[in-house]
């Protein structure tokens, strides 16, 4: 797969990178919609995490993400049964993958970014079926369309998948002149890939809203 071989031509530094990119894409999601109370989650911890994971790589950075992980691993959500709806399925994936980024940090290595990525990527062509399948017509519906012709045959799949693709390709592109010892908050180019993840990540945002208000 494409996504895979741009992976492999990476630095480790920069495929961390890469898989923090990822995780940045969902960050909005996660944030701007309440935690289930009962599931204990303190969205300090979480907003911490991400803090973290976008830091210079380092021994004293991945033991701070390790003990932050610790302790998110306390909250009630992970020995009790979840029933959750349309938005907090996002939010339980995306706290997946920031738990799938603390593996990576105890094994670094391709296969595992590439899990953290490619997890990304799935949620955002899962969030094309759901809004394919609503029987409301999506407030967007043809601005999404007509993205999806300006791209002709570079379309990947439903428009969230597309703009995930083009966001991640922006990101993989741009990785390359990034500095090894520095974490992506430290550099205007390091923000302005995590200002383009986030700009996508608010319009997952949006779509999300819509899906909660329409009862999905």
């Amino acid at each position: 797969m494409v996504r895979i071989e741009r992976l492999a031509d990476l630095k480790p530094v920069h495929q961390r990178q890469a898989a923090v990119l990822a995780l940045w894409r969902w960050r909005a999601p996660i944030l701007a919609f309440e935690l289930d109370a009962e599931w204990g989650v303190d969205q300090s911890v979480l907003e911490s995490l991400f803090r973290l994971a976008a830091s210079p790589a380092g021994e004293q950075s991945d033991l701070a993400y390790r003990r932050a992980i610790a302790e998110l691993c306390t909250a009630p959500l992970f020995t009790s049964e979840v029933d959750p709806d349309t938005v907090q399925l996002f939010q339980l994936e995306a706290i997946s993958n920031l738990l799938a980024f603390g593996e990576l940090l105890d094994k670094p290595g391709v296969d595992d970014v590439e899990r953290v990525v490619e997890a990304s990527a799935g949620l955002a062509n899962y969030l094309d079926g759901l809004v394919e399948g609503s029987f409301h017509s999506h407030p967007a519906e043809e601005a999404h369309r007509q993205y999806l012709v300006d791209l002709a045959d570079r379309a990947s799949e439903g428009y969230f998948a597309s703009r995930h693709f083009a966001v991640e390709t922006a990101c993989h592109g741009a990785l390359g002149v990034l500095p090894d010892s520095a974490g992506l908050l430290d550099s205007s180019k390091g923000c302005e890939l995590l200002a383009l993840c986030e700009d996508f990540g608010e319009e997952l945002v949006a779509t999300m809203q819509w899906l909660r208000m329409t009862g999905h």
